[in-house]
């Protein structure tokens, strides 16, 4: 389909074919927001409603913009990570679609926040985040079009964190759904969506056999239980490294063995960080790196590994591959950084699977319908996502897959209410 081209920056228009059968193919594995966006361009929820997200751009991402343009929102995008905008998929939303989007992958920093203030001159009224960069250029930058915000969504616990930190301070200035928060979003987008996309990102950039090597996990949230999980499953000796007791002896009871980032980096052939925290691989880590270390990150900001002291040690840096340099130390060791420290599945490779970002997608989905309708109840803090769309994304997701499960009877409904049955 053909429509009146929108603003935009992209790096070709050219490929928009080939992203266009990049969308049709996620689209396959995505049943559930098919489902939305079907109900939305028959009831129109959202129409009139300008919608200004910062997002991963992927042929995912590209399939939750147009059920929401269905539903009748006017809708602008830029990217949320430099590195992460698939550009055949950009140009598909522009040339084919309509939609604007700002967005081209390998942007400078500059370029970045131009493209996010492209989109805040839009004016929208809801917006969609990963990661907290558009909200927080809103609220530093551009207070002037605050008024006209009535909520917004966040995708990542990085950027819920930021949020709820500003909540905290009082300076939030609309209500924010966490997304990320959602049951159907991080027991299954963070643990398995990035559990298998971020070791799919370290094999496409290095071509290393995993087997036999010793790898290192920093940090056990959803994330890093879903990358240790895959790493040892493809026959990794694998360390993890946390500062939380419980989740450091969940990790081994599951069988991992549990220790400092100082040793486990001493040791590790492969060093993958997934905190959302700043300097995990910091001074002291780096000046212990094993010579030919891999350092990848899988949280969402490139602020885990500190590649500035790194810098400060080499002689020089070379590319080996496409989103692999190396780093030669004064001391004679070298060390391989992948992907620039920043999102190495959506950098070095293609980010979660369409099936997984199925459900989170359905979860942004309907947390924007939600907030159409209800926003100006809601006070200006961060909001889980309502437990009954959680529900009927999980019920949708198993009957898409021919799975069934029971109900309970109204004996056992009554047996789980009562105080009085005894033994």
């Amino acid at each position: 389909m053909t429509t009146t081209r929108r603003a935009h920056d992209v790096a070709d228009l050219g490929l928009a074919d080939a992203g266009a059968k990049r969308i049709a193919w996620a689209a396959r594995e995505m049943p559930v927001l098919a489902g939305i966006r079907r109900r939305f361009a028959q009831e129109r929820p959202l129409a009139g409603l300008r919608i200004g997200a910062c997002l991963h751009v992927t042929a995912e991402t590209a399939n939750l913009m147009l059920a929401l343009r269905d539903g009748g929102a006017d809708v602008a995008l830029c990217a949320s990570n430099p590195l992460s905008t698939q550009d055949d998929v950009a140009a598909s939303l522009v040339a084919h679609e309509g939609i604007s989007v700002f967005a081209r992958k390998g942007e400078d920093r500059d370029t970045y926040y131009g493209h996010i203030n492209a989109v805040l001159a839009t004016k929208p009224q809801v917006t969609m985040d990963d990661g907290a960069d558009l909200v927080t250029e809103l609220h530093t930058k551009r207070r002037e079009l605050l008024p006209e915000v009535v909520g917004g969504t966040e995708e990542t616990t990085t950027g819920v964190n930021r949020l709820r930190a500003m909540a905290a301070e009082g300076v939030l200035s609309y209500p924010i759904v966490a997304v990320n928060d959602a049951m159907t979003k991080h027991l299954f987008d963070n643990r398995y969506g990035t559990g298998q996309s971020a070791v799919d990102g370290v094999i496409r950039a290095t071509n290393l056999l995993i087997a036999g090597k010793t790898a290192a996990i920093g940090g056990y949230g959803w994330v890093g239980r879903g990358i240790a999980s895959r790493l040892r499953g493809f026959g990794a000796i694998t360390l993890v490294c946390e500062v939380d007791p419980l989740r450091a002896l969940e990790a081994a009871m599951d069988g991992f063995e549990v220790t400092t980032v100082a040793d486990a980096v001493s040791r590790a052939d492969l060093f993958v960080t997934a905190t959302g925290n700043v300097n995990v691989l910091g001074k002291e880590a780096l000046d212990r790196a094993k010579d030919g270390a891999i350092l990848a990150n899988a949280g969402h900001f490139n602020d885990e590994i500190d590649l500035r002291y790194l810098a400060s040690l080499a002689t020089s840096t070379r590319e080996l591959r496409p989103f692999v340099a190396e780093y030669q130390l004064r001391d004679g060791r070298a060390i391989v950084v992948l992907a620039e420290g920043r999102l190495v599945n959506l950098s070095a490779a293609e980010g979660h699977p369409p099936a997984v970002m199925d459900m989170s997608f359905a979860d942004q989905a309907l947390s924007v319908e939600h907030l159409r309708a209800h926003a100006r109840e809601l006070e200006h803090r961060v909001y889980p996502v309502p437990q009954e769309l959680d529900e009927e994304i999980a019920r949708q997701k198993l009957a898409a897959m021919g799975m069934r499960i029971d109900t309970l009877t109204d004996e056992q409904r009554t047996y789980a209410r009562s105080w009085k049955a005894g033994t």
